[in-house]
């Protein structure tokens, strides 16, 4: 088996990694070993940070629907149940935006929502 000379594919996979690791504290941004290591551990992070962005969203639209849910005399799990019992199916998403920016469109979700529940 004829022998590998790297020299090309080698050199721009440590400029690849010295790039990315650009601004890093030390010798983690200049040498090459101590670059690969915080650029994999940062990438990690990054990677998990990036579920974990869309759990905070979810969490913090849940609390402003809560907060608007109470407003109007409702609680949270009771309006989310009502508003499946009405057939009424909005992410969570759209009913932050429509607590937010829209109080009379949310009346009338709570309004569908506690008559769906008292029928059922």
């Amino acid at each position: 088996m004829p022998r590998v000379k790297r020299g090309t594919h080698r050199r721009a996979s440590r400029k690849k990694t010295l790039h990315l690791a650009s601004g890093y504290f030390l010798t983690k941004s200049k040498l090459y070993r101590s670059a690969q290591e915080a650029v994999e551990r940062a990438l990690k992070f990054a990677y998990v940070g990036r579920k974990n962005k869309k759990r905070d969203y979810r969490a913090l639209w849940i609390v402003r629907i809560n907060a608007s849910c109470r407003a109007a005399g409702i609680s949270y799990s009771q309006f989310i149940h009502g508003l499946k019992t009405a057939g009424l199916d909005l992410n969570r998403n759209v009913l932050a935006d429509v607590a937010m920016h829209d109080e009379t469109a949310f009346g009338q979700l709570v309004a569908a929502a506690k008559a769906a529940l008292e029928k059922a």
